[in-house]
């Protein structure tokens, strides 16, 4: 079996044998050949194997029992590592508190994308570009290095998962993990290769802008998503603060942040903050709390008549709002993503 140029195909028999034979493919027939990866644009592959630096590996599926190669399928991530990807993110959001930050890594990745450009990666999306430091210094994505440093020892100890699904990973655990819905997640993001490939600067929202409605429309329209979409995904402002020393909004510190949990300060939209729930309708809707931030494209979601329909109903009916919500995380996820498989697989 062989991978090279990105496409996979079966050698025939006398010829795998020798290939088995060689010292990098070698292996007792207790091992699977799980682990063997499916390389790519390198007219040389062997090399490869030996190159941990290298990004694009894929796992490929053993032979059947009868001892017959079947046909084999390249995945961008290794599934079994991303389920233990998956396991360590459960781990450090006990401990670091750490949601709402990666919720916003995922999104941040994911919400430069491009409806009207065709071209991957130039489309933008989530294919991992916010790795790069160009990208992190974009006003919109400040203190989003914090995140990245939370996962890297995550991504080097699952070195077969790429950094565009680990994003994706991270931001549906997280909200799942803080009592959210289960999001309908796939897997399998082509990573971007290099920073000259990073989306322009200005692709994500603002916060306080002249016309708030038209903004988000703007924003959200260009991904190709909907009112009901951009109301359900401003739900997850119910996690986490507004720190002004990075988005020149909010408070410095609250009475519902100034002890924490994780680093104290900032202003929060909810009271209970790493609780994702339907109370940031609630709370914008009843308007009572001066501790709890309401920012201009917050507000707006109740003086719109569209987006009003959808906030109205969100405040009443939680199950409607989770219901929502996740697919509508679902379909953030995946925008601009190359997928390898190309129809992507679940863990």
């Amino acid at each position: 079996m062989a991978c090279l140029g990105g496409a996979c195909r079966l050698l025939p028999a006398a010829s795998r044998a020798k290939a088995y034979s060689l010292p990098l493919l070698s292996r007792p027939p207790s091992i699977s050949l799980s682990s063997v990866k499916c390389l790519r644009s390198s007219p040389s592959a062997f090399p490869l194997f030996l190159n941990r630096k290298f990004q694009s590996r894929s796992l490929v599926h053993p032979p059947s029992a009868g001892g017959a190669v079947g046909s084999p399928t390249c995945f961008a991530s290794n599934p079994d590592q991303l389920k233990s990807a998956r396991e360590d993110i459960k781990e450090l959001l006990k401990t670091k508190f750490c949601h709402p930050i990666l919720v916003r890594l995922g999104w941040h990745d994911a919400g430069t994308y491009d409806k009207n450009i065709e071209e991957w990666p130039r489309q933008g999306g989530a294919n991992g570009s916010l790795r790069f430091e160009i990208e992190l210094k974009h006003a919109a994505n400040a203190g989003l290095v914090n995140a990245l440093k939370l996962l890297q020892p995550i991504k080097e100890k699952y070195s077969t998962v790429t950094y565009a699904d680990l994003f994706q990973l991270a931001s549906a655990t997280a909200i799942e993990e803080a009592g959210g819905p289960k999001i309908p997640m796939k897997y399998g993001r082509v990573d971007v290769s290099g920073p000259d490939q990073c989306p322009p600067e200005g692709k994500l929202p603002d916060a306080g802008p002249p016309s708030p409605a038209t903004h988000l429309r703007d924003v959200f329209y260009r991904m190709g998503l909907n009112d009901k979409e951009i109301v359900a995904l401003s739900g997850a402002h119910t996690l986490g603060r507004s720190r002004p020393e990075r988005s020149g909004w909010g408070k410095p510190e609250t009475k519902y942040t100034k002890d924490g949990p994780g680093a104290p300060g900032g202003q929060s939209w909810t009271v209970q903050w790493l609780k994702f729930d339907n109370s940031y309708f609630k709370d914008i809707k009843e308007k009572r709390d001066l501790d709890l931030l309401v920012l201009p494209t917050d507000a707006v979601l109740f003086e719109d008549p569209s987006f009003k329909v959808y906030a109205e109903k969100y405040a009443e009916d939680q199950e409607t709002f989770f219901k929502d919500y996740a697919e509508a995380h679902a379909k953030l996820s995946n925008l601009g993503a190359k997928f390898d498989p190309p129809e992507g697989f679940s863990t």
